[in-house]
């Protein structure tokens, strides 16, 4: 019988032995060992040959590695002479800065310092990166120079229409709607569709670029405000009587009955919330991801018809008769604050983009410009007549209109503006402003039309293509918008202050603690008074114990200490610094030093 296992099988009847196939799992050791003896005597085999090449370049890998950790990379044969990344400018890096770095906790908090630490780690690297990429911007911004002693507000549209190329030349252009105007105006988040909504019914959307009409109406009542949503592909309309959403067909989506009366309206894109502003004194939130309404907030100050949105922090500002302007969230009832702006009622209200000034026009005649951050003036203008009509550009230049003549400021914030930067007049009287994100085009809406004016400067001139992109296709519009869907806001979220959100809230955790200890009757992070452990063989004598004891007791005031050295330090570094000025002063001379005996 044959074994399967075996590779001989012995056979009682014929009295030999037979010998089987070996298998291919099976080796002989015989025959291993002839070829070790075969290997030995001869040539190196080609298995040991590639083994030593492979040592080989290990062995150079590692050299080049350690050449490059001791900062000689080799490049041809030759010492870098610039080794290291290249140096980042401190300006650039201060421009793109996120954030100032945390105070990290003591030394029992590993983890916490941990993710603080890791933190700071990937903001430096966005913040340098961010820095560098800077470089690669392709566009400048533009601006309006001209010749010796003229004056740039009195060059016309058609002046720079026919000094600029073809395209930025067709950008300045006329609509005549004489019979439906006034007209309320509105850029979608690119920049590239207008919309425009008559006060006698008339709406019309359109790619103003290519001037493709997408879809034109009449309501058939008045319309007192419009608004673009997420995308170009829905807006809202303020009609006479309630609120209503059309797609960017002419279709009627949805009539919302709860919103009635609205005179303003401002979207959040972030937090996908359409606020609106009512004539009975009502500021409502509409979430237009799910159609239902967020808060409803009695202002109890009158009819509201001046309102914008600080972009940085999405707070709602309303101008009111009396002179104030007040500052709103859905998370409260109550105004966040209340600042009395003007002496008569306010007119417009506008906010610049990184939501640190704030531009006011009232009935006093004035236009005044505040530091929200301290909420307090900074600049005060007297226009002879006043301004109906505010808006602020992604670089900070104000437009303001008067009567039927658009003037655009630039620098209102910083110096004192004796002049306009530009000057337009209109054929009717303006209604609405409204400045084209990332183009340099500002859109007018007044009673005999619409007028696009070309204002060098205005708009940023490089976008990003993740958040706004003006050339993306119907499915990136798709997927922007179910990105945008996924990293939508909370509501609640909303406050003046945007960088609470990363701070700790001490006083509710304090408060936390306190209920924790009455309610187990010991405090559980009180610090364990420490206990020797006991030892045998006379080692936990008296004295062996209190030795122990002072080992550890410094451990306690190490922290203290180490403050106390610090600031002692600080205090040294800051007397050498004035010790180091006071002698520069004494060494400069002074005028009055004739006069020393």
């Amino acid at each position: 019988m044959a074994s399967p296992d075996g590779v001989t099988v012995s056979d009682s009847h014929v009295g030999k032995k037979k010998k089987l196939a070996a298998r291919y799992w099976q080796e002989s050791p015989q025959e291993s060992k002839d070829e070790n003896k075969d290997g030995k005597e001869g040539e190196p085999t080609e298995q040991a040959v590639q083994q030593e090449e492979q040592k080989a370049k290990k062995t150079k890998k590692r050299k080049q590695r350690d050449d490059q950790v001791d900062g000689k990379k080799f490049i041809s044969g030759k010492t870098d002479p610039f080794p290291g990344p290249a140096p980042i400018p401190e300006d650039r890096l201060q421009k793109f800065k996120r954030k100032d770095k945390i105070q990290k906790p003591n030394r029992h908090y590993y983890k916490l310092k941990d993710m603080i630490t890791r933190s700071e780690e990937a903001s430096e690297m966005a913040q340098k990166q961010a820095a560098r990429f800077d470089l690669l911007l392709p566009e400048d911004a533009g601006f309006l120079e001209g010749d010796e002693d003229e004056d740039t507000c009195i060059i016309s549209q058609e002046d720079i229409s026919d000094a600029v190329d073809i395209s930025s030349g067709a950008k300045y252009f006329n609509f005549k709607l004489s019979q439906f105007g006034p007209y309320r105006v509105d850029y979608s988040k690119t920049g590239r569709h207008l919309l425009l909504g008559g006060r006698r019914g008339h709406v019309a959307c359109m790619d103003w670029q290519s001037k493709q009409l997408m879809c034109e109406i009449n309501v058939m009542e008045s319309i007192n405000d419009v608004k673009w949503l997420h995308s170009e592909s829905m807006y809202a309309v303020a009609q006479k009587k309630w609120l209503y959403i059309y797609d960017s067909n002419g279709i009627e989506l949805h009539c919302i009955r709860k919103f009635n009366d609205v005179l303003r309206m401002q979207f959040l894109p972030y937090h996908f919330l359409l606020a609106t502003a009512s004539a009975t004194g009502f500021l409502q939130y509409l979430d237009v991801a799910v159609g239902k309404e967020v808060a409803a907030i009695c202002t109890k100050t009158g009819r509201l018809d001046v309102m914008c949105q600080n972009p940085n922090n999405a707070i709602i500002h309303l101008g009111h008769p009396n002179g104030t302007v007040t500052l709103w969230s859905p998370n409260q009832k109550e105004a966040l604050v209340k600042m009395l702006c003007h002496q008569g009622g306010v007119r417009s209200v506008s906010v610049d983009k990184t939501g640190t000034y704030m531009v006011t026009s009232g009935m006093d005649k004035k236009l005044k410009v505040y530091d929200i951050r301290a909420f307090k003036p900074l600049k005060s203008y007297f226009l002879p007549a006043g301004a109906s009509c505010l808006s602020l550009s992604q670089r900070g230049l104000l437009s303001a209109a008067t009567g039927d003549v658009v003037q655009v400021y630039r620098d209102v914030w910083s110096a004192a503006v004796t002049k306009p930067y530009m000057a337009h007049r209109v054929r009717g009287t303006v209604w609405d402003l409204r400045f084209c994100p990332f183009e340099d085009v500002l859109g007018v809406g007044h009673g005999e039309g619409f007028t696009s004016m070309l204002v060098p400067g205005a708009g940023e001139p490089n976008f990003d293509g993740l958040d706004a992109n003006p050339y993306r296709s119907a499915k990136q519009r798709q997927e922007w918008e179910v990105k945008a869907l996924l990293d939508k806001i909370q509501p609640e979220l909303i406050s003046l202050d945007p960088t609470e959100l990363g701070q700790v809230d001490n006083a509710a955790f304090e408060q936390r603690h306190q209920d924790r200890v009455q309610a187990l009757g010991f405090d559980p992070l009180a610090k364990e008074r420490f206990v020797p452990k006991f030892k045998k063989k006379g080692r936990s004598s008296t004295g062996g114990v209190e030795r122990r004891k002072k080992k550890v007791a410094h451990e306690d005031q190490r922290d203290l200490i180490k403050k106390t050295v610090e600031d002692k330090v600080k205090m040294e570094e800051e007397g050498k610094r004035m010790e180091k000025k006071k002698a520069m002063l004494s060494s400069q001379k002074s005028a009055l030093d004739r006069f020393k005996k």
